[in-house]
């Protein structure tokens, strides 16, 4: 019975080591999520959309009118769908490989990455419903 109680001990320690570590990453990533949007290089595109089941990248320049005018808004949607969606932006003018891959031309652009692959793209400064409507279709 002694080496029993000890197997017992020994793995709920273990479930409990795992559990913390689960809890500690789940803070992290809902941190990291609602900080605000993560800024996303060329270098670091494809680890983050890989990282993450469903992101919102948003294609922007500092000089674009309509993208700043959009950046409230994808602001929200960061702190709205925190957990759910990783909201990220890309400026082009610094990363122009990965808009060049993606085929962006005109700004703001909005790829809804699913798995690492492009299941949705939204061009221009459009309401918030739009793009949670995109969002939606994807997160079911």
């Amino acid at each position: 019975m002694n080496g029993e109680h000890e197997r017992f001990i020994s793995e709920e320690e273990e479930l409990e080591r795992i559990r913390a570590k689960k809890l500690s990453e789940l803070r992290e990533k809902k941190q990291e999520m609602t900080d605000g949007p993560v800024h996303v290089t060329d270098s670091s595109f494809n680890d983050v959309v890989k990282k993450h089941s469903l992101a919102l990248i948003d294609f922007w320049a500092p000089w674009c009118g309509p993208c700043r005018a959009l950046a409230p808004t994808i602001e929200e949607l960061n702190k709205e769908y925190a957990g759910r969606v990783f909201v990220g932006k890309l400026n082009v003018d610094e990363n122009p490989k990965t808009a060049e891959c993606f085929d962006v031309s005109s700004i703001p652009t909005m790829l809804i990455m699913k798995n690492g692959e492009e299941v949705d793209r939204i061009v221009g400064c459009v309401q918030k419903k739009y793009i949670e409507a995109a969002l939606r279709k994807h997160l079911e």
